[in-house]
């Protein structure tokens, strides 16, 4: 059949409706889901089972294409579940997000014409600082495949990711085949090695190698662990922390249970803005460096911070916003429930001769309240909340603390939306929306807000 794609869903797959006609008689509408089109495009997919509602199909043809469509440089696009737009040219990817951002404050009654153009990258591949790769059951090295989360596909490369980074992890890919070290099957809670988390710092140069493993690299292991720190030693001298990582958890997640130092140390350095930062391998930390420190530009563009004020950053993370911030303001308090992240925010301060901050590890709505108590109200507040967003609790006990400024940094238009409706009956009106393109080729955009006490 030929479908006509209406618009994008929100992980950016094109999204068509089809009536039919069942054996009834009845007409009956079905539902398309049909990745790497673009709207506007008429396509032909086979849809196998016509009786269910909804049917997730590749395109088969391409009939009329969008002006704007191009050629994916990846030679994974088609089966990765990763770069999802690279078939769309950059331009096209940033009206589509300076789009979503718009239709996401106009739902909740606020002018879109206070969204400005989102800022793009000039140079937008080989942007990341950290990746996660996955290892097959049978032990090969890769990424997730597109609309199956169990299929791993062969790594060849990554052009989102540093170049560096790829070779590393394509040299523990050769070591695990080498060794024929088995990958970990979800289904049977068996096999050995799980993931690989890569992180480099764009401004030192220091690499993290993180291998997630089932077992500790010790009696038959230690062999193959020892030709690891060998091969990567010898061949990548830009790794600074070689870890292996014991997860025996049945949750896919990139955590661990104990850690064993391989070689080096168990954090890197990063620096952003001119501040130095310490990374574990379970950091919070933006990966797209340059545009991180835009959004880091804005926030303090948009907040106007003075040396008379106190200044409030809720969901601070380990201080990407507080430490340049506690530069300009009288004092600071960093709320943050992950209590790693708010160690690390003491010692990034600490490292930066920061000494006006002030970090509480809790939940942010408990955590307001406590730091009001010893603090007294914020001038000037900060949030860059989850893509959960702060929610509406979060967001009505900010009201009520009444500070004449708030920036916003969100990860997510929709929740965004309605958090800062929110504020609207305490008096706050939204003056500028600056959306951000930290991740290109995807579906994401970053934003950075600036509402003001009016009342």
């Amino acid at each position: 059949m030929n479908a006509e794609i209406r618009q994008l869903d929100e992980k950016g797959s094109g999204q068509a409706v089809i009536w039919r006609e069942n054996e009834q008689g009845n007409m009956k509408k079905l539902k398309l889901t049909i990745p790497q089109t673009l709207p506007g495009e008429k396509v032909s997919v086979i849809v196998d089972k016509p009786d269910r509602r909804r049917w997730r199909a590749m395109p088969e043809e391409i009939l009329e294409s969008h002006p704007e469509r191009t050629s994916p440089r990846c030679p994974h696009f088609e089966m990765c579940g990763g770069c999802v737009w690279q078939h769309w040219q950059y331009q096209g990817q940033l009206k589509q997000k300076t789009n979503h951002v718009k239709k996401a404050i106009e739902s909740q009654g606020f002018d879109l014409n206070l969204v400005r153009d989102t800022i793009g990258m000039d140079e937008p591949w080989h942007y990341r600082n950290k990746m996660e790769f996955t290892f097959a059951p049978d032990g090969t090295l890769g990424l997730h495949e597109q609309g199956n989360f169990r299929k791993v596909i062969s790594l060849e490369t990554c052009l989102i990711a540093g170049k560096e980074m790829v070779e590393a992890a394509m040299e523990v890919a050769d070591w695990a085949k080498n060794h024929q070290l088995t990958g970990y099957n979800k289904d049977l809670h068996e096999g050995l090695l799980r993931h690989l988390m890569v992180r480099q710092s764009f401004a030192t140069g220091e690499i993290m190698l993180a291998l997630f493993a089932t077992e500790a690299p010790a009696v038959q292991l230690k062999n193959a662990a020892d030709d690891l720190v060998k091969r990567i030693t010898n061949k990548f001298p830009k790794v600074k922390s070689l870890l292996w990582l014991e997860n025996t958890d049945w949750a896919d997640r990139t955590q661990s249970e104990r850690s064993h130092i391989l070689a080096g140390r168990d954090f890197i350095y990063d620096e952003m803005g001119g501040y130095r930062f310490r990374l574990w391998f379970d950091t919070f930390f933006q990966t797209n460096p340059p545009q991180a420190q835009k959004l880091v530009d804005l926030a303090i563009e948009m907040g106007q911070p003075k040396k008379t004020e106190k200044m409030m950053d809720l969901f601070c993370g380990v201080g990407t916003f507080s430490l340049p911030f506690a530069d300009r303001v009288g004092k600071l308090a960093g709320i943050e429930i992950v209590e790693t992240s708010i160690e690390s925010a003491k010692r990034n301060a600490k490292d930066n001769g920061i000494e006006n901050t002030y970090f509480l590890a809790s939940d942010a709505r408990k955590g307001i309240d406590q730091v009001l108590e010893s603090f007294g109200n914020p001038e000037l507040l900060l949030l860059d909340p989850p893509r959960s967003g702060a929610g509406g609790k979060v967001m009505r006990r900010i009201g009520r603390a009444k500070p004449e400024r708030i920036v916003y940094v969100s990860c997510n238009p929709d929740t965004f939306a309605t958090d800062i409706k929110e504020l609207e009956p305490f008096g706050y009106s939204l003056e500028v929306v600056q959306p951000v393109d930290l991740f290109p080729h995807t579906v994401h955009v970053e934003a950075v807000a600036l509402l003001v006490l009016t009342e």
